[in-house]
């Protein structure tokens, strides 16, 4: 088996995420995001853009369903043993087979959470699923379980999330040296990209988001890239990822002579992603890491540009977004824990001087001070 964890580790994740269906209440779950299976089981696969889905009991036991396609990698990466094919052909209905192998399981009669907040099950396919289990089963959404178990990262994972950070270090500095007037910004991309993949990384779940000038203003990857200008602005947002755990950055280029606004937006930025990170431990709340950037930008007279949200969890992620819960927003009441992983993002965006400016990076969340996995610069990137 192509494990990445030990067959412990597998066996503690599954211990942590019994404890918590026996706390909702339930028999089992019926898991459909990639993310919840690799977690649980190791089961890697890109294959979730099809119909499937993975029965987790109370008691222990496990079934997938999959294509014929995943049968060999299904098997080839988990500790699965239970699995099962559901036939490719015109007309069929996948939520039969599913509801075949929950009746093997005993679950007929039974109260099942189902993972509905997955990328892979569409409303069509959702509703599919529910059309086949009413009457059969009860269910309600236990979307959050797994999720809500993976929050809090055993040390096996946190070695991964620290691989990612070195990986997201060392394409920063690509981007940092390599973003320089007249150069096409595919070509760092590129490089980039390179930098991860040559380091035993993984391609990121999410698309880079990459822009110079007017373009740097949008904070979500778009197609066609610029050339840099000699006097220029590049927003960069990128991640690496190692056997799936993310690490992210961000942060503005400058090119030719930065202007006083641009200084003051970046002096903001590291202030307020500093003062972030006093917040980032554990007893603290989402909410009141929220509160320190809105705060920090507001009295920088720059409350205007910034956004609703500074950052997010990071783990496990598979395409289409390396983006977990809980968001940082404001009064978000989750308490964070050491374990947890954060990416804290300090984005500027005014629409008034057409100026952008971002800093962001990832840390652990620990008992004390946090501990960054990678590096923000400390003064403005200028080329």
């Amino acid at each position: 088996m192509a494990l990445h964890f030990s067959v412990d580790e597998f066996s503690e994740r599954q211990a942590r995420t019994r404890r918590a269906m026996e706390a909702a209440g339930l028999d089992g779950i019926v898991l459909f995001r990639q993310e919840s299976m690799y977690y649980l089981t190791g089961y890697d696969t890109s294959g979730y853009t099809m119909f499937q889905g993975m029965y987790f009991g109370a008691d222990g036991r496990m079934a997938l369903l999959t294509r014929s396609a995943d049968r060999l990698q299904s098997a080839m990466t988990s500790v699965l043993e239970d699995i099962r094919i559901w036939t490719d052909r015109e007309g069929a209905s996948p939520g039969d087979d599913l509801r075949d192998l929950l009746a093997d399981c005993g679950c007929a009669g039974k109260r099942l959470g189902l993972e509905y907040h997955a990328y892979g099950l569409t409303a069509q396919r959702g509703k599919m699923v529910d059309a086949a289990l009413d009457g059969f089963c009860e269910t309600e959404d236990a979307s959050d379980l797994v999720r809500i178990v993976r929050l809090i990262k055993s040390e096996a994972e946190l070695a991964y999330v620290r691989k990612a950070g070195e990986l997201c270090d060392a394409a920063w500095h690509v981007a940092n040296t390599k973003t320089q007037p007249g150069v096409f910004l595919g070509e760092v991309y590129g490089e980039m990209m390179h930098t991860i993949m040559a380091g035993g990384g993984d391609p990121s779940a999410s698309r880079w988001p990459m822009g110079a000038g007017e373009e740097a203003m949008m904070v979500r990857y778009h197609t066609g890239k610029e050339t840099v200008a000699a006097q220029d602005q590049v927003q960069h947002e990128f991640a690496a990822a190692y056997r799936h755990y993310h690490a992210c950055a961000m942060s503005v280029v400058v090119t030719g002579t930065p202007t006083a606004e641009q200084r003051s937006m970046f002096t903001a930025a590291s202030d307020a992603l500093k003062a972030c990170k006093e917040v980032l431990r554990a007893g603290k709340t989402v909410g009141e890491l929220f509160e320190a950037h809105r705060s920090t930008l507001q009295a920088a007279g720059l409350g205007h540009a910034a956004l609703n949200a500074c950052g997010y969890t990071l783990g496990i992620s598979y395409p289409p977004t390396w983006m977990d819960w809980p968001m940082i927003w404001a009064d978000h009441p989750d308490v964070l824990q050491p374990g947890m992983v954060f990416f804290l993002h300090m984005i500027l965006l005014d629409d008034r001087t057409g100026l952008t400016m971002s800093l962001g990076d990832t840390s652990i969340v620990t008992d004390g001070n946090c501990e960054p996995v990678t590096h923000a610069p400390d003064a403005l990137v200028v080329n």
